[in-house]
């Protein structure tokens, strides 16, 4: 299996909508890693990161406290 001839590593990540955002947040509502949703939508953490923060689509209802892991 080798790279596809059309991948571009310098190519920016994807753009999320609101209608991402709105399921992101119930992801992360849900308890999932930051990282792997990040990867089921070909962005950064850091993308998920801001959704959640409220940096992006800040018009959308986030739950007063995020669910915490247990250790």
């Amino acid at each position: 299996m080798g790279v596809s001839k059309d991948y571009n590593p310098r190519q920016p990540s994807k753009a999320l909508s609101e209608a991402d955002a709105t399921h992101i947040i119930k992801r992360i509502a849900a308890g999932e890693f930051l990282n792997r949703i990040a990867a089921d939508y070909d962005v950064n953490p850091g993308r998920i990161s801001e959704v959640k923060t409220g940096k992006l689509f800040p018009s959308l209802h986030r739950p007063s406290a995020w669910p915490r892991r247990k250790k």
